[in-house]
């Protein structure tokens, strides 16, 4: 009986290569997760929108299992709500509500901001300007979810520079628990034109003026919630 080696050899590397069930789920949760994790962020789900497993596992074509973990987990994060009948769906937020999340990133993002101005070189700042031109392009076309993640975009290549993670994470889940909100905010207020504050954040860190750019980031992260909480 004559073995073949090689052929062994591919049938084992096959069975290796091939993804374990566990595998097939922490992958299939981790595509629903940050799929719904950013449609929530930016805005793509209305406040108090209802969601249902069912609705969730067809769009993203997965099992109830991946779903309901994904669902658990943005609702610890506060992206989701979840009643005692199992209702899931996206926060209505009160105006007391409103003010603290406003209040945490005037005091998060401020920081974050004075830390990244000693890394903040022209190619950054360049890079800044690039992408308030697409914020401007898409309040031009009043697309409310591309004007919100270009915004947030702005913000998050700025607050990177302050190399610190743990307070990016905190600003990123704040982020997402008024996501809804800012959709809403966005068609209140019904811009036609770009943030002020990103020119002056520009021209603070053109500067290197670290009062000004402190000034100009509580302005720019607070003055449009403070519309909706009144």
């Amino acid at each position: 009986m004559v073995i073949d080696g090689a052929a062994i050899c591919d049938h084992i590397h096959a069975m290796l290569s091939q993804p374990r069930p566990t595998e097939y789920a922490t992958s299939a949760h981790d595509r629903v997760y940050r799929g719904l994790r950013s449609r929530i962020m930016h805005g793509e789900i209305a406040p108090g929108q209802a969601l249902t497993l069912r609705g969730i596992g067809a769009e993203y074509e997965v099992s109830m299992t991946p779903a309901r973990e994904s669902v658990r987990r943005l609702v610890a994060e506060g992206a989701l709500t979840l009643s005692s009948s199992g209702r899931v769906a996206t926060p209505e937020l009160s105006n007391d509500r409103i003010e603290e999340l406003a209040a945490l990133r005037a005091l998060i993002e401020v920081e974050l901001a004075s830390r990244a101005l000693p890394r903040a070189h022209m190619a950054l700042i360049d890079r800044l300007q690039s992408i308030n031109n697409a914020v401007a392009d898409a309040v031009a076309q009043r697309d409310a979810v591309r004007y919100i993640r270009t915004n947030l975009e702005f913000h998050r290549t700025l607050y990177l520079r302050a190399q610190a993670p743990a307070m990016l994470a905190m600003a990123e889940t704040v982020w997402l628990q008024l996501g809804p909100t800012m959709r809403a905010l966005y068609g209140r207020m019904r811009k036609n034109e770009p943030p002020q504050y990103h020119r002056l954040i520009l021209a603070a860190l053109k500067a290197g003026d670290e009062p000004g750019l402190r000034l100009a980031v509580r302005g720019d992260v607070t003055q449009g919630l403070r519309h909706l909480a009144v």
